[in-house]
């Protein structure tokens, strides 16, 4: 069974006037599955995308993106196409126009559990899987292996 968390995209997202979702997170994709990671500033979102691209991700925005009511996450008009590597600079990146949201990653939370329930975060376009990420020492690993061949239940 699914533990739920209603409220977590509220902290991290913003309705625009005309009812957009305005989330200040980054998002990637990979094998077409779309990744959005949330979490305070300088919990490791743009390093955990980062990270990702190196195993053959690919970013599709850093550090704000649009939820659509579809269910996908879309690169802002205009964005750039970098991404920010701590210590080092700004890079430049490929970068897709949206993909369709498969995961949360919240980098504010531990995971208590070994082997965690199936979480879920309600987003607009219906519930999404959500791993609870902060310190885990293997995340973009994990999250590879998850976004290529699924979770076992």
């Amino acid at each position: 069974m699914a533990t739920g968390d209603a409220s977590l995209l509220t902290a991290y997202c913003s309705i625009t006037p005309d009812g957009r979702v305005f989330c200040r997170g980054t998002a990637i994709c990979l094998n077409g599955r779309g990744l959005l990671v949330i979490g305070p500033s300088g919990s490791g979102k743009s390093r955990l995308a980062l990270e990702l691209m190196a195993l053959g991700a690919t970013l599709v925005a850093d550090d704000g993106v649009w939820l659509t009511e579809n269910g996908e996450v879309t690169r802002p008009e205009g964005a750039p196409r970098l991404i920010e590597a701590r210590g080092i600079g700004l890079l430049n990146a490929t970068a897709l126009p949206s993909a369709p949201l498969t995961l949360v990653v919240d980098l504010s939370r531990t995971d208590p559990d070994r082997l965690p329930p199936a979480r879920t975060v309600e987003a607009p376009g219906g519930t999404v899987p959500l791993i609870l990420g902060k310190d885990h020492p293997f995340l973009a690993a994990a999250i590879c292996q998850y976004l290529t061949q699924g979770r076992a239940e």
